[in-house]
């Protein structure tokens, strides 16, 4: 029996670094770029404490395209590297200069500025880059400049150089087969992707601007070239709230998202510390009739490095419709820092956000309850989907989610259960919370809900049946029908039952003749003994079955009931006068007739008289006005 170490040599991980280590090649210059950014960060730190005697001077760090030489450069004019320090931090790989640094200054330093953690940033640039080379001084003056090279092999050169200033240019020479990486357009592209928010100036190159000179009748505009940096060092969310107006983000919001003309409903400032290390700002948009369309626009920093905009599982699932940025070191991410390890971190930092979301909601709730009511309708189906996924997001809900009636009044659960309860209490104790999809499309029967005075709510979110379902399950002996699903006495029924002016030997006469005159398949004839002033005639669907079928298509409810064939109730009001007069017509043409026409304005009246039958009735009907 032996005992002994795996030993990884350079010889077996060039390729997995080369090939494998980063899924997307562009990826290089985001990681060059954070090494600047660290090794300026840790400069001023060294400076604050006392530990480094030079003058910082301008700390901006330069990114160069040379076409001509195919070389693409990053320099910077941070801390720098002696010929040791380059033997210890490039060439024992995945030695990670930064996780050495935040470890002996913990007490003093920034950490939570240090980006690099796994020491295999640099070698990245061998993805794009046939040779690098690294020309570096330190910020001790006596050390000597250091000149690295290497070809992307375990074979490499380190020898003192002469470098005039402090600090480190990274030198690629740029493969045949990634030369779009020499085009200022990709670059400019990567940089505003990766390095937007950066904490150090970027610059790329230099840009004209005009200047005004003067005032009044002397003034005169004078173009200047200057520096053109591509970077905001300090952006919104690194900033304490009481330090922002309104305006700021509003401003940081066209910043992130330059293309979009719509300003969003309100913000939510995230600033936390403990347990764990959580800054960003989430903005609500108006929310699209397609849920979909606005999915994955929050965007994950760690220590202001862009990282990605997939947030599955920081960022519960139905805020995702949101748009902003999150920036948190604590969240884990895999070697390459393009996408979350699942940890419980993650889970905790995701509670934390939900949490958040709903005291901001409820927040603006109470403070302004008028201008909340006027941003419902953009944010409903953001918070419906919420209590729907959410059973803490759920509760907590319950303070500021509003319900809006046809009238266009709005009320709390609550609230609207207090409104309610003592006209729409049926005789077994159930309350009965009346709804319409469509305010217009049904409106005779939300009228003669309101002629009984019934209030009726407007449901129309395209996730309406699922939260119906959850409101039922937490609250005893309350219930949700469609004000169409049935004849309104028959939605709440009271005490009093209706007499019917006709004998059940004649009901029992005239439903088989109703029956033979419409579509089995589609209709189920019910004969009911309503109030006189009800139509003759009613289309209803069954509240289970259509709640069902709508559940189904929208992901839920039972298998298979979303592709289930449309069923309705032909409701025959056996104490209306029309009906009677069927019973009493001795001509079997007449008679079918009219049964027609009564069906066919009772499927008018719900929107479902459409093609070819529209046709006939409208014509039909117009051949009896001309006829009478």
């Amino acid at each position: 029996m032996s005992n002994g170490k795996i030993n990884v040599t350079a010889d077996n991980i060039f390729p997995i670094i080369k090939k494998f280590l980063y899924s997307d090649h562009e990826i290089f210059l985001r990681e060059l770029i954070s090494n600047a950014v660290d090794a300026t960060l840790k400069l001023k730190t060294l400076t604050r404490i006392g530990e480094s005697k030079t003058e910082l001077g301008d700390l901006t760090i330069e990114i160069k395209i040379d076409k001509e030489a195919k070389t693409l450069t990053v320099s910077d004019k941070g801390l720098g590297m002696s010929t040791e320090e380059v033997d210890k931090y490039i060439n024992q790989l995945a030695f990670s200069g930064a996780e050495e640094f935040v470890k002996k200054y913990e007490d003093k330093a920034d950490g939570a500025a240090i980006i690099g953690h796994f020491g295999l940033g640099f070698y990245s640039a061998f993805m794009v880059a046939k040779k690098v080379e690294i020309l570096s001084q330190s910020h001790n003056a006596e050390a000597k400049a250091a000149h690295w090279e290497c070809e992307g092999d375990p074979e490499f050169t380190l020898e003192e150089a002469e470098k005039a200033e402090r600090g480190t240019d990274i030198i690629l020479h740029i493969n045949d087969d990634s030369l779009e990486f020499l085009e200022e357009a990709r670059i400019r592209e990567l940089l505003n992707k990766y390095c937007k928010f950066l904490p150090v100036p970027i610059k790329f190159g230099t840009k004209e601007i005009t200047e005004t000179l003067g005032e009044g009748e002397d003034a005169k505009e004078e173009k200047k070239v200057v520096d053109d940096i591509i970077n905001n060092p300090v952006p919104a969310w690194t900033k304490a709230p009481g330090d922002l107006k309104d305006e700021d983000y509003k401003t940081f919001y066209r910043e992130l998202y330059p293309h979009t003309f719509e300003e969003p409903l309100f913000h939510i400032h995230l600033n936390v510390d403990y347990p764990f290390d959580l800054t960003g700002i989430l903005f609500f948009p108006r929310v699209k009739p397609n849920m979909e369309l606005n999915r994955n626009k929050i965007q994950l920093y760690q220590n202001q490095v862009f990282v990605t905009d997939n947030l599955e599982g920081i960022v519960p699932d139905f805020l995702t419709m949101l748009h902003g940025v999150i920036d948190s070191k604590d969240i884990p991410l895999n070697v390459s820092r393009s996408y979350l390890q699942s940890d419980g971190a993650v889970k905790k930092i995701s509670s934390h956000i939900t949490k958040k979301v709903a005291d901001k909601l409820d927040e603006l709730f109470k403070n302004d309850r008028k201008d909340f009511e006027s941003k419902w309708d953009d944010i409903k189906v953001i918070i419906e989907y919420g209590m729907l996924s959410d059973e803490k997001f759920f509760a907590r809900a319950q303070k500021f989610a509003l319900y809006q009636n046809v009238k266009g009044e709005y009320f709390t659960f609550e609230e609207y259960k207090e409104k309610v309860k003592d006209l729409q209490t049926d005789k077994d104790g159930k309350l009965v919370m009346l709804y319409a999809a469509h305010k217009d499309g049904q409106h005779s029967f939300i009228k003669r809900a309101h002629d009984k005075g019934y209030d009726v709510l407007l449901m129309d979110s395209p996730i309406v049946s699922h939260l119906m379902q959850r409101l039922e399950t937490s609250n005893e002996n309350l219930t949700f029908a469609r004000v169409d699903s049935d004849s309104i006495d028959k939605l709440i029924k009271k005490d009093e039952d209706q007499p019917s002016k006709l004998t059940e030997e004649q009901i029992n006469t005239l439903k088989p003749i109703i029956e033979g005159s419409v579509d089995k398949a589609k209709f189920t004839v019910m004969m009911e003994n309503l109030s006189s002033d009800e139509s003759p005639f009613i289309i209803t669907v069954p509240e289970f079955m259509r709640r069902m079928k709508e559940m189904s298509m929208t992901g839920g409810g039972m298998m298979g009931m979303g592709n289930m064939p449309d069923m309705y109730n032909l409701v025959v009001n056996t104490n209306h006068d029309f009906v009677n007069n069927i019973l009493s017509e001795s001509d079997e043409e007449k008679q079918k007739a009219m049964i027609k026409q009564g069906t066919d304005l009772a499927l008018l009246s719900q929107n479902l008289l459409q093609g070819e039958e529209l046709t006939n009735f409208v014509e039909r009907s117009f051949n009896s006005l001309t006829k009478g």
